[in-house]
């Protein structure tokens, strides 16, 4: 949920390290370029690059033109080294960005620590009891779920050279280094970014869904293992010096789940056996984890004086702490050999996997805390605070916070697929189509069946394959332990019967414990429809007598706002969640609101506080449970500070939205909201879905074919084969336009819809709605965001390039519409110039310009070349400009 830049979480008072330490990064660069590659070649780019910031300040002459005609007259050998230099630039000027929201010299008000005291005190200025900020620390549900990375450009290697880069900028901040510590850090930084340049920039091959897991339990083991602890110690140390209280031992404010090798939706590579293999996977990164750290502990832990209790579990040991200790290691070690044995096992050579359960049960997250909890105890009981407070708290909060599974999978899978099971079911049982049915009948059949004692599914019934792997899917559920499981969510759920489906679907697996079953409501007729279904549901007696008063219903981003354009998706969101917050608190029914977010503005994404504070009030009661997709989770998660930055921001949020309620929209704002809702739709779907030919100048315009191609996720650019918008993906729809520059479906009906307010006289109602409505003043804060992304210019370099003549006028028509937009919403806001009220944020992007542009003026150029005649060569530059320009933007899908 926070925005792709980490620079928009807040606004901060030094520059001056952040601007040496890109100008460092670009002169190291720079002479490893000319190393490389001659210096004739790095003056090159340094003519490209003087240009490139002509052009963009609009200096006398014609620099444009004198870029272009550089850059179209590049050798076949100089593409790729070019649009390398400039992209590989970009990332480097990233990585001093995001150390330097992390930077011990930026201003402290913005370090994790200081966010939770500063925001408590507020809390406390504010009236609020300090019992009520214990109270709501307390109870606070942050459950961030991971989700596969089809907008994750760069290799994993990369990444952990860009990690390492980062380490280095911190280790530099250090006072007190000797000179020849400073050298050999500079030496280091050297070397990191030689390996990037001699190094290859993408993988080969697209990911599969277990290469992808395994690059989320990475991001676990290289930052979040060490993040959590450490961010429970600055909340605590916070929470004590406001409210004088300490966290629990058993506290749990953070977990993380998991959709990589479980998310099936429209992904044929996720199959059972992928699942299967990956919730093994998860369990064995975990155990090992664990067996180091306990490892460590065992090392240290030598003392001899403990409790009665701990002296009875160690049966007299001179050592007990290393005796009791050592008995988990050894169990660790143990269930190590057996998940690898199961991992040897499950493999077929048909590809298959039926992985036996290991001899023996497994450590649960009982079996790990009592003795590391009776050894903490112990230390306490005898004066050795100190020494319990240490590594062995760290490790019990790991416990709490990861079990023994590392991560809770979610399961995700199309509602039309349990149609096809019942379907195929019902009609060799001779009872009828169960998909020729209406609601009602559906609705009864499996009310009747979830009553019965006996099983529907027959042991002579031979499903076909696409229903044999559904049904494999619910029994790999049904053999797993609860803790290993989130979810199962059900995408393009439209009816009460998709969820009593899967309710009976897990029934006839043998699934021994209740499973939440989330529905996913994701166009526009789905969300404006969701109080009625979930009404539907809570109506009938089996289902709310089975769900224990709790529910879990995930609202969807980025389908609606593809299906809507983002104004009317973002109120259709908010009136969802507020219906659906009203039907369950009249049946007395606990809510979890689970977020299907992207980081992009066209997906959901905006500033974590922003965002989270702009939501109806009530709806963070029950915690916060969000996706984590693409590249926000290595901009966010992917460094130790990083992570505890983001878990202090949402933490800060959530008690404030939950003690200080978001103001509720007042009637003559919802009814112009409404108003805002409609004409907003009108306007995108009158272009996207009823001119003519507005596919054909997509396909033109944007590099979407090239995109559908490269090796980025395991799942397809597409639902299905052909078809027009509403096949492609949210993902590569909101990435093709960030490469032209038009950012078209971020902004697109929004301010046309304002500028009809506007006509109509409600301009000192908008401006009231913006300075008193969260919801209302983030929309507008997000809009300008993307129009200073935006570039009509270079948007209509693409066109010349690219577009038929006869296709032109729509580009013609929708920059228009854009410089329009960007007007009318600085008329609401009163400023001058866009992000008047961010100037780091608008100088942070025009600098990232001046290296953007060249990679965007190149692009095309390489697209009209390869689309006449493809290259291997071609393509590749093409690739790299795609990243950088990812790079340059920060949010690209």
């Amino acid at each position: 949920m926070v925005s792709a830049d980490p620079q928009e979480t807040g606004q901060r008072s030094d520059y001056s390290q952040l601007r040496s330490n890109v100008s460092s990064l670009g002169h190291l660069l720079g002479e490893i370029i000319a190393a490389a590659n001659g210096d004739d070649f790095l003056a090159l780019v340094e003519k490209i690059r003087r240009l490139s910031k002509s052009a963009r300040v609009g200096a006398e002459g014609n620099s444009h033109d004198e870029l272009l005609a550089v850059l179209r007259n590049l050798d076949n050998e100089q593409l790729v080294p070019v649009a390398r230099a400039f992209s590989q630039f970009l990332n480097l000027a990233n990585i001093a960005d995001q150390h330097h929201t992390v930077s011990r010299q930026m201003d402290p008000l913005f370090s994790a620590s200081r966010n939770l005291t500063g925001n408590f005190n507020a809390l406390l200025e504010e009236g609020v009891a300090a019992e009520a900020i214990v109270a709501a620390v307390n109870q606070l549900s942050i459950d961030l779920v991971l989700t596969a990375h089809p907008t994750e450009i760069m290799r994993r290697t990369l990444i952990h050279k860009h990690t390492e880069i980062g380490r280095c900028l911190s280790q530099l901040e250090l006072s007190g280094l000797t000179p020849r510590e400073q050298e050999q850090l500079q030496a280091r930084l050297r070397e990191l970014v030689t390996q990037i340049w001699y190094g290859d920039d993408f993988r080969t091959e697209r990911p599969s869904p277990v290469d992808e897991a395994k690059w989320g339990f990475a991001v676990v083991e290289d930052s979040l293992w060490r993040a959590v602890p450490e961010f429970l110690r600055r909340l605590d140390t916070a929470l004590f010096e406001c409210c004088g209280a300490r966290l629990p031992l058993e506290a749990a404010p953070v977990s993380f789940g998991s959709w990589m090798g479980s998310d099936r939706d429209g992904n044929p590579n996720v199959t059972a056996a992928v699942t299967e293999e990956v919730l093994w996977l998860s369990r064995w990164q975990a155990t090992e984890l664990y067996l180091q750290d306990v490892t460590r502990l065992v090392e240290e832990l030598s003392m001899t004086v403990c409790n009665e209790a701990l002296a009875g579990a160690a049966a007299g040991s001179h050592e007990p702490y290393r005796t009791v200790l050592r008995q988990l290691r050894d169990r660790l070690k143990g269930d190590l050999e057996a998940i690898e044995l199961a991992l040897k096992a499950g493999e077929r050579p048909s590809g298959t996997r039926t992985s036996p359960l290991p001899e023996g049960p497994l450590l649960s997250r009982a079996d790990l805390w009592q003795p590391l909890e009776l050894c903490y105890q112990s230390l306490r009981d005898c004066g050795m605070a100190a020494i319990a407070d240490g590594a062995l708290l760290d490790l019990l909060r790991r416990v709490r916070c990861f079990g023994v599974h590392l991560v809770r999978h979610d399961v995700r899978q199309d509602s039309a697929r349990h149609t096809e099971v019942l379907s195929e079911l019902t009609s060799w049982l001779g009872i009828g189509d169960y998909a020729e049915w209406d609601e009602a009948a559906r609705c009864a059949f499996l009310r009747q069946e979830l009553a019965s004692r006996r099983p529907l599914i027959p042991p002579r019934w031979s499903p076909t394959p696409d229903v044999a792997e559904v049904l494999a899917t619910f029994a790999v559920i049904a053999r797993q332990p609860r803790e290993a499981l989130g979810a199962y969510v059900i995408s393009m759920a439209r009816q009460a019967s998709d969820v009593l489906a899967v309710h009976l679907l897990l029934r006839e697996a043998g699934c021994p414990f209740d499973l939440p079953v989330a529905p996913l409501f994701e166009t526009l007729d789905d969300l404006s429809r969701a109080r009625e279904v979930v009404s539907s549901l809570l109506d009938d007696s089996w289902y709310r007598g089975h769900i224990h008063g709790r529910m879990m219903v995930m609202i969807g981003y980025s389908d609606s706002a593809k299906d809507a354009g983002v104004l009317a998706a973002a109120w259709a969101q908010y009136r969802a969640q507020e219906e659906l917050l009203a039907v369950c608190q009249e049946h007395s029914v606990k809510l979890t609101l689970f977020h299907g977010r992207g980081g992009t503005i066209g997906r959901g994404g905006a500033p974590a506080q922003a965002a989270l504070l702009s939501q109806p009030p009530g709806s963070l009661q029950q915690g916060l449970r969000v996706t984590e997709q693409g590249e926000m989770i290595r901009a966010k998660l992917g460094w130790t500070s990083l992570a505890i930055k983001t878990l202090a921001l949402y933490t800060s949020a959530i008690c404030r939205a939950n003690l200080q309620n978001p103001p509720a929209p007042r009637q003559a704002w919802r009814d112009l909201m409404e108003s805002l809702a409609a004409d907003s739709c009108a306007v995108y779907r009158g272009m996207i879905r009823e001119e003519p030919d507005f596919i054909d100048y997509f396909r033109h315009a944007t590099p979407e074919q090239e995109l559908a191609g490269l090796p980025l996720g395991s799942r397809p650019a597409r639902r299905r084969g052909g078809g027009g918008i509403e096949s492609l993906r949210a993902i590569p729809w909101i990435f093709a336009w960030s490469q032209n520059r038009l950012m078209l479906p971020a902004w697109l009906g929004a301010g046309a819809a304002l500028q009809r307010a506007l006509d109509a006289g409600h301009a000192d109602l908008l401006r009231e709605m913006a300075s008193g409505w969260p919801f209302f003043a983030t929309r507008l804060s997000m809009l300008e965001m993307v129009y200073a992304k935006a570039d009509s210019g270079l948007s209509a370099h693409y066109d010349a390039c690219l577009v038929p003549e006869p296709l032109q006028h729509l580009g013609k028509t929708l920059r228009a519409g854009l410089q329009q937009d960007i007007a009318t919403v600085l008329e609401i806001v009163g400023n001058p110039t866009l992000l008047a009220d961010s100037p780091w944020i608008r100088e942070s992007i025009q600098l990232r310009n001046i290296y953007t542009d060249p990679l965007n003026v190149l692009q095309p150029e390489l697209l009209q070349r390869q689309r006449q005649q493809a290259q291997p060569l071609l393509e590749q530059a093409i690739m790299v400009t795609f990243a950088g320009i990812a790079a340059g933007m920060r949010n690209t899908g």
